[in-house]
This record gives structure tokens, C-alpha cells and sequence, in this order.
């Protein structure tokens, strides 16, 4: 990995961004227009990535799984549009671009998620961008950001799934006095703890690698938490694309939300 490969993710999801607002302008009925956002995107991205790392392989929402990816030494993991369902509805923004690299090696073993892959030589994510498209903005490892410390006697805030909060998080809220945020996009949701809109970022039921492996790497790069819900690591280019749930927060708030997903969890 090279600084090149944070400024080619920042530069491909910022670019893939700004081609879904245009075609986003252009109007057109809602599931068509979905549809048209992530054929377009699916096409951009692999194709620029294809051009500019053809060594490399990609791993993206709307392609094939190619089972190459899983002796690579370098894997891109993109979504190219995160959160369709809101980017059919005019006026939200909570839906993102995200490209994630992947790499497999020696070194690979220091990083948080730095766990043996199918072949048992450790991986890791090591370069991501989140683009925001409707919100003109674009998170990276390229850059990565400061997270603004909470404000003074503000409630705890999580954000959750705007369409499929699970029961455990809103009792997770319950217990800690924590006010829900709902939102859209994966990438969205770890936007907000990175900005410093929300505090933590908190799901389980299920989603894939390309749902979380950009927004893991960009909330790493910007010293936040990211894990299961349980601590155990996130691990990526894994045969079983699932992932179960996630944990994002700042690190200060870690003990105090696991304890509460164990007290919450156990009482079911």
C-alpha cells in the first residue's frame, strides 16, 4: 500500500459521487433511478480500478463474487452506492460512495482487524473513502479527520438504521439514556461519529463487507472504535461475505456500551 492508494480511493469515490448527483438531477421514477445509480457506479468504479491497479481485485456490491479474491494480495471492496433505498427519495442525503483496499501480508498482522484469511497469512483493510455525495464531502485515510470532542452535558447519541433498528439497540438506548439517531447509508451512520454528530454507531442483524469496510477504515484512520459488537474484530475478504454487526464509537465510550449490549443481550 501506498499514500497513492489513499488519494486513488478518495479520488474514485469522490468521482463516482459526483456522476450519481448528476444522474440523481436528471429525476426519473424512484426504482429505476436506484437501479441506474448502482449500475453506474458498479461501472465506474470497477473500470477505473481495472485501469489504474490491474494487478488488484475488486469486490464490489453490484459484480460477481470472483473467488480470486480470496488468494489476492490486494482486494478493493467498494459500494458503489450505499443506502439506494434514500437516493430514490429527492431531498435526503444520507447515502454514500464507499472504497475500501484490502491487502494481505506479514505486516498486515499489526493492524485491528490483522487476522489470518482463508490461506492463514493476515490481512487488512488499509486505505478507504467514504463520499457524501449530496452532502459535498468526502472522508478518507488520505486525510484523516479530527473528531470533535462531545459537547459539554449532551445526551449520548447512537445512531441506528433508519429502517431496521434492531430491538437490542433501542434497549442498548434505553439503558444508557442514549437518544437514536435514524439514518440511511452505513457509511452515512459512521460519517455522523466521525463528525462528530453522533457518539456511536451501533447495528446487528446482518449486512456484507462492502456495507462497512470503507466506513471501518476511514473511523479507524480518525482514532475511533470499530468492531463486533462483542470486540471481536471485523474481518474482511472472508469467504461468507455476512458480517454480523458492528460496534463504532469514540474509545472513551467503549466500556460503558459493551457492558450495556452484554446486560441487554443476556436479559433475551
Amino acid at each position: 500500500m501506498s499514500a497513492d492508494d489513499h488519494v486513488l480511493a478518495r479520488d474514485l469515490a469522490a468521482e463516482a459521487g459526483r456522476r450519481l448527483v448528476a444522474l440523481r438531477a436528471r429525476g426519473g421514477e424512484p426504482d429505476l433511478l436506484r437501479k441506474a445509480g448502482d449500475r453506474l457506479g458498479h461501472e465506474f468504479l470497477t473500470e477505473a480500478l481495472a485501469a489504474a491497479r490491474p494487478g488488484d481485485v475488486v469486490l464490489s456490491e453490484e459484480g460477481a463474487d470472483n473467488p480470486a479474491r480470496l488468494s489476492a494480495g490486494r482486494v478493493w471492496i467498494v459500494d458503489p452506492l450505499d443506502g439506494t433505498r434514500e437516493f430514490g427519495v429527492a431531498g435526503r442525503t444520507d447515502w454514500a460512495v464507499h472504497v475500501a483496499l484490502w491487502e494481505r501480508g506479514p505486516d498486515a498482522a499489526r493492524g485491528p482487524d490483522g487476522i489470518p484469511g482463508p490461506d492463514g497469512t493476515p490481512g487488512r483493510l488499509t486505505a478507504g473513502a467514504v463520499a457524501l455525495p449530496a452532502q459535498d464531502r468526502v472522508l478518507s485515510t488520505a486525510a484523516p479527520a479530527a473528531v470533535p470532542p462531545p459537547e459539554p452535558g449532551a445526551p449520548l447519541r447512537i445512531v441506528v438504521s433508519r429502517t431496521r433498528a434492531p430491538r437490542f439497540v433501542r434497549d442498548v438506548a434505553d439503558l444508557t439514556g442514549a437518544e437514536l439517531v435514524p439514518m440511511g447509508s452505513a457509511g452515512a451512520k459512521v460519517a455522523a461519529v466521525v463528525l462528530g454528530q453522533a457518539d456511536a454507531y451501533l447495528h446487528g442483524g446482518g449486512f456484507y463487507e462492502w456495507d462497512t469496510a470503507a466506513p471501518v477504515a476511514v473511523a479507524r484512520a480518525a482514532g475511533l472504535w470499530a468492531s463486533r459488537i462483542d470486540t471481536a474484530p471485523l474481518r474482511y475478504n472472508q469467504p461468507d461475505l455476512l458480517m454480523p454487526d458492528i460496534l463504532v464509537c469514540r474509545p472513551v465510550l467503549l466500556d460503558m456500551l459493551v457492558q450495556a449490549i452484554r446486560e441487554v443481550t443476556d436479559a433475551h
